[in-house]
């Protein structure tokens, strides 16, 4: 029996604890196991880097929302890029990234993988004809997709980019981290693996630091658990327990951003002080139509252009109240920064680097009359 989006959220891999009948799964915060026997492990744990019921409820979880066979939770989102990376590259291979990804995953390609031998090209993703272009016959092993991209939110057609990548004998992996699984599952359109920073939309409240991986396929996902447990970037049980009780709530919440986002995407569009709106939701927004083909609603961020440059930029982020002026994205609060100047500040001079008068926005779950008369009087 199938069932539903919200009812996974709360019911997969968290049926009530056998001994007490506690609903809420138990925070296993051990880092080892007695075990009957020498060689004989109960129900398999025996260390908790290796295995953990908190761990293994919330990796269920996550792998029944964006349906996959095979879910793994990491330390965090990078932990957790790094592990697919060394699981199914070696040295000399080559992977195609977005031309605008996210800062952090740029740094790993560039500062950390590339020393390893790892070879990389940037590519618009929202082109399929210009990834084709990037990709390297018989040495690109991956195509790497965020969408929507961080922090332009270009938009990628999973299902072309899919078909691009399988012919070339490469894998397509979307970061889902600015749709989270309750928008956009990309395994339904032909990802292999599908990755998340679960510290954002999947946990939710700005408490927990956390990443994970979901596979398309068994096999590659029980090489990439086998990597988990070699690599040892896992996450603690508490931490497990607290990105489980944010899912709960993961599908009321997002309805509640996307509320939010479009009825301030809707204020800025037009706005003189406003040069451009970037809002996957607005029509004139270039992918637009993928994102309604392939995404149930259009998300929570937003990124704008102050009309009087990059100072200007800098003054907005400054002078906002109820937007928290912080990195991150995706808890009920809402935030604001600059990315040149903060989370993308690492790809400064690269082909990634970001407009100075870009401004980002992480539309949280306020009241958003309150919102936008923050957005107003920050505007200036």
């Amino acid at each position: 029996m199938s069932h539903g989006f919200e009812t996974l959220a709360i019911h997969a891999g968290q049926d009530p604890e056998a001994r007490t009948g506690a609903v809420i799964p138990p925070i296993y915060q051990t880092s080892t196991y007695a075990q009957d026997a020498v060689g004989a492990p109960r129900e398999g744990y025996e260390y908790s880097r290796s295995g953990n019921p908190t761990r293994d409820a919330l990796q269920e979880c996550l792998a029944a929302l964006e349906g996959g066979p095979v879910g793994l939770a990491f330390a965090s989102g990078l932990a957790a890029e790094d592990t697919l990376l060394r699981t199914v590259c070696k040295p000399g291979d080559h992977v195609v990234i977005p031309d605008d990804a996210y800062g952090g995953t740029y740094r790993l390609f560039a500062k950390v993988a590339e020393r390893w031998g790892l070879d990389y090209t940037p590519a618009k993703v929202s082109d399929p004809d210009a990834v084709r272009a990037a990709i390297r016959p018989g040495a690109t092993r991956i195509v790497w997709v965020e969408t929507p991209t961080n922090p332009l939110l270009g938009i990628a057609d999973i299902a072309a980019l899919a078909a691009v990548a399988h012919e070339a004998d490469a894998l397509l992996v979307v970061d889902n981290t600015f749709a989270s699984p309750y928008l956009q599952q990309p395994i339904a359109f032909g990802a292999d693996v599908v990755v998340h920073s679960t510290t954002k939309y999947i946990g939710g409240h700005s408490d927990v630091v956390g990443g994970a991986l979901i596979a398309a396929d068994r096999t590659l996902g029980e090489e990439l658990r086998y990597h988990q447990n070699a690599m040892g970037a896992v996450n603690g049980p508490f931490d497990a327990w607290l990105t489980l009780r944010g899912i709960k709530t993961l599908g009321v919440r997002m309805d509640r951003h996307c509320d939010n986002a479009e009825r301030i995407a809707a204020y800025l569009d037009g706005h003189a002080k406003v040069a451009q709106v970037i809002y996957p939701g607005l029509p004139a927004h270039p992918g637009h139509e993928v994102a309604a083909k392939q995404m149930r609603r259009f998300g929570g961020m937003i990124s704008f252009r102050a009309a009087c440059g990059e100072e200007h930029a800098v003054e907005i982020c400054n002078r906002a109240k109820l937007f928290v002026l912080a990195e991150s994205l995706g808890g009920v609060e809402s935030l604001i920064e600059h990315p040149g100047r903060m989370t993308h500040a690492s790809a400064a001079g690269s082909p990634l680097e970001v407009p100075g008068d870009l401004v980002r926005l992480s539309v949280g779950i306020e009241t958003v009359d309150d919102l936008l008369a923050d957005l107003e009087q920050a505007l200036g």
